[in-house]
């Protein structure tokens, strides 16, 4: 059964809808684009975590990917893949706004999931996501395919600057919906 979106779940929709009433005028035919999209989603996603924050809540991967994506999944990130299935394209290849999934762990039982930011080339991206570091965002950091055949199985993360953690498998990239124009 699917959940109803309460107003919060909404917010991203609303803030995505204005944008789009807001370009009518815009020089570019009242196209909006994905870019724009993408920065609104994840200012909203930033906010909420500073929501929670300041009221001594913990902060967590799901729902920070869930919103800078618009991708709506629910439950523990280690679920998201098997979710996806029908509902989103998934891939191998990452590209900006899909969500990384990172499969389960004996250190990280709930799996992770991350939005990537950038595509800098082919074995190296940035995300953006939250409670790598323990109820923090973390934007823009550095990701890198170890994977022997070069398919994004096998990551290292930048968790300090300069230096790649351990390897970390991902299971492979969900791609949010993109409306055509």
């Amino acid at each position: 059964m699917k959940r109803a979106f309460s107003r919060a779940r909404q917010l991203p929709l609303a803030a995505a809808g204005l944008l789009i009433l807001a370009n009518c005028a815009s020089p570019n035919g009242g196209q909006v684009s994905r870019t724009e999209v993408e920065a609104a989603r994840l200012e909203y996603a930033v906010s909420q975590v500073e929501n929670l924050q300041s009221s001594g809540k913990r902060v967590w991967c799901v729902p920070f990917a869930r919103n800078a994506s618009g991708i709506e999944i629910y439950g523990n990130a280690k679920t998201w893949w098997g979710q996806a299935k029908g509902l989103f394209d998934r891939g191998q290849n990452p590209e900006p706004g899909a969500v990384m999934a990172f499969s389960a762990t004996r250190s990280n039982p709930l799996g992770h999931v991350a939005v990537v930011s950038k595509v800098e080339d082919s074995r190296r991206i940035e995300v953006n996501h939250a409670n790598w570091h323990r109820n923090k965002v973390s934007l823009g950091m550095a990701v890198i395919d170890v994977s022997e055949d070069n398919d994004w199985s096998a990551v290292r993360l930048e968790s300090n600057p300069g230096a790649f953690g351990r390897v970390y498998p991902v299971t492979g990239f969900i791609l949010p919906t993109v409306e055509d124009s």
